[in-house]
C-alpha cells in the first residue's frame, strides 16, 4: 500500500499532478485545491501523505499536505454516500480544523457552499461528519515540503484556485484584494480559505 511519495514533479494542474520518484516510477494523484495552489515548479521535489483507493475502474491516488488532511478525507469517504470527489472539494474549501468546526456546530449553510453539496444533503451528512472528524485535528508535527512560494504569486494562483472552484472573477479577484491587503503574509492556501470564509459568511 502507497502511503508516502517524495520525488520530482513532472506535471500538475488544479486537481491533480505527476510525480516521478528516485525508482523511476510516476505517480499521478488528485489532490485539493490548496495543495494544487501550493505545488512547487515543475522538475522541483514535491512530497505527499497518499491514500489509495481501489474500486471497478482500478486504483486511483489522493494526495496531502498532511497526515491530518489524509485522516479527515479517510473519515469523510467512510461516510455512506460520501465519495472521494466530494471528500476533496470539502478539503478543497476548507481546512481540516474549520470543518471539524463547522461539523461541531452543525453549520448546513457553511457545508452547503462547498460545491456539489446542496442544503439537504449538508443537512443528511452533518452529524456524520462531526462525529468522523471529532477526533481529528490538523496538529500533524511534519509538514512534506511543497516547495517555496513567491510572494507575487500568492495573488494569481489563490484567484486560480476560486474560479476552478466556480467563483466568478469578477467576485472573487476584489475580495482577494481586500485580504491580501489586511493580510498580506497569506500563503496560497490560507487567502483561498480566508476568502471562502468570507462568501460563506456574506451568503448566510
Amino acid at each position: 500500500m502507497i502511503a508516502y511519495l517524495r520525488g520530482e514533479l513532472l506535471e500538475k494542474s488544479d486537481k491533480g499532478c505527476l510525480v516521478l520518484t528516485a525508482s523511476g516510477v510516476g505517480y499521478e494523484l488528485a489532490v485539493s485545491t490548496p495543495t494544487a495552489a501550493n505545488l512547487p515548479a515543475r522538475g522541483e521535489e514535491a512530497s505527499f501523505f497518499v491514500h489509495a483507493q481501489t474500486g471497478e475502474d482500478g486504483t486511483r491516488l489522493f494526495g496531502f499536505q498532511t497526515g491530518d488532511e489524509r485522516r479527515a478525507f479517510r473519515a469523510l469517504i467512510g461516510i455512506p454516500k460520501l465519495g472521494p470527489k466530494t471528500a476533496l472539494s470539502m478539503l478543497s474549501c476548507y481546512s481540516v480544523n474549520d470543518l471539524s468546526q463547522i461539523a461541531a456546530r452543525e453549520d448546513v449553510t457553511a457545508l452547503s457552499q462547498v460545491p456539489g453539496i446542496g442544503k439537504k444533503s449538508a443537512q443528511r451528512m452533518i452529524l456524520e461528519i462531526k462525529y468522523a472528524l471529532a477526533d481529528i485535528s490538523e496538529t500533524s508535527s511534519f509538514t512534506p515540503s511543497m516547495g517555496g512560494m513567491a510572494a507575487g504569486s500568492v495573488m494569481r494562483d489563490a484567484l486560480a484556485a476560486l474560479t476552478n472552484l466556480g467563483y466568478a472573477e469578477s467576485e472573487a479577484a476584489p475580495l482577494l484584494r481586500d485580504v491580501l491587503d489586511a493580510e498580506p503574509d497569506l500563503d496560497v492556501a490560507q487567502a483561498i480559505r480566508v476568502c471562502l470564509k468570507k462568501i460563506a459568511a456574506a451568503k448566510a
